[in-house]
């Protein structure tokens, strides 16, 4: 099996992500996808990875990842790291579309047939509008806009209570939010003004007091915090008996993670945007981490995530993929998250997966009463939507591999 053709998909539907497509001398695709920077994660797929996988006469992923080992850039999740991602993710769907298995059983599982998942609450339009994370990116409906039912993230600002009862009455037990990020935007992360500090506990409080127990509540703090702020912030959401907050602070200072784990008591997650295993064991060495948050794509693909996971596990630490971002990542994550023993739960945004997901490709997994379920058919069991390849709006590069 041979690569012969590199294919690029990027779209107005979220311009943050480029979709990878490998074709096969015997007709066979594979799909990758990375998020953020999409433009420059493209170029490097066809100028850097594509003549380098044309010289590849077997390219499994463990050869296309020795082949495209960078010299440079390999400590972070920049473009050739995120670009070598959606490479790698595309050979293993092609493994398991030449064998006839699902990338889940490729990885020796599964482990469950399904896993819990929590709702990120953003909505249809997060992180859309801009190549960054920021409170101006949300992506927010404007003034006048038409009443959609998964504007989650304005709901948990402005309707708490009813965001939580709306997610438990569809089965979901958990949802994340990150009501502290404003705050943290205006003052650097240094401190958190008492004003600031209330109005983002009134949403926690709001959510606990209307369903109780009967939800978790996940923080995502974006690492946008200095250890004095976190400290302070941290110290009060031990109230709300938080199930995980995530990256406090920037996940590459384990000794602030070590200074913050002495000073407070609730559960931290953190990791999606640290690169690979020697990324994270820092943090662990640490013991900074109560679950490792690993993004498929960033960490470098799923050789890279399975070898995190394995990795969390002999440091006792769970293992939970982040997942914010599109459709065939979405995918990924099912068939890599129920092959892991020390997997936890699983992320899924349902302003993504009911809207705008559908719209790119068909298949993949489905969430139903709070759980995500993998498909079994072969590869990662997703294809790109006839109709989303002939939009106008959807900008394809080919590069041919002789």
């Amino acid at each position: 099996m041979r690569i012969t053709e590199l294919t690029t998909y990027r779209t107005a539907i979220q311009p943050n992500v480029c979709i990878l497509a490998l074709r096969t001398d015997d007709g066979l695709i594979g799909l990758g996808e990375s998020f953020w920077g999409a433009e420059a994660v493209e170029a490097y797929l066809h100028s850097t990875a594509a003549p380098i996988l044309a010289g590849l006469a077997d390219p499994t992923p463990a050869a296309a990842q020795v082949a495209l080992r960078p010299y440079v850039g390999y400590a972070g999740s920049g473009a050739e790291i995120r670009g070598i991602g959606a490479v790698d993710i595309a050979l293993w769907d092609l493994l398991g579309r030449a064998t006839g298995r699902s990338v889940m059983r490729l990885l020796g599982g599964p482990v469950v047939p399904s896993i819990r998942v929590y709702n990120t609450c953003a909505g249809y339009a997060y992180v859309s509008r801009e190549n960054r994370q920021a409170a101006a990116n949300w992506g927010l409906p404007v003034a006048g806009a038409a009443e959609r039912p998964y504007e989650d993230l304005q709901g948990f600002m402005e309707r708490p209570a009813e965001l939580a009862r709306s997610l438990l009455s569809e089965g979901y037990t958990a949802l994340k939010v990150w009501p502290f990020d404003p705050a943290a935007e205006a003052t650097r992360g240094g401190d958190l003004p008492y004003a600031e500090l209330r109005k983002g506990m009134a949403v926690l409080e709001a959510i606990r007091g209307e369903v109780g127990d009967a939800m978790d509540i996940l923080i995502e703090l974006h690492g946008l915090w200095n250890v004095k702020g976190a400290v302070t912030l941290l110290r009060e959401l031990e109230t709300i008996r938080p199930w995980w907050v995530e990256d406090p602070i920037r996940p590459d200072a384990p000794e602030a993670y070590r200074a913050l784990r002495e000073r407070t008591s609730v559960p931290i997650a953190a990791g999606e945007t640290v690169a690979g295993r020697r990324g994270f064991k820092p943090l662990l060495d640490a013991g900074a981490l109560d679950v490792a948050i690993v993004d498929i794509d960033w960490v470098g693909g799923i050789s890279e995530a399975v070898k995190v996971a394995a990795l969390a596990e002999t440091y006792g630490v769970g293992f939970a993929p982040h997942d914010c971002t599109g459709p065939i990542s979405f995918a990924v994550t099912s068939q890599v998250v129920c092959a892991q023993p020390n997997a936890v739960i699983a992320e899924t945004v349902r302003a993504f997966t009911t809207d705008w997901y559908r719209l790119i490709a068909d298949g993949g997994p489905t969430v139903a009463d709070g759980r995500l379920t993998p498909t079994d058919t072969p590869g990662l069991g997703i294809s790109l939507r006839e109709d989303f390849l002939a939009r106008p709006d959807t900008l394809t590069r080919t590069t041919r591999l002789g």
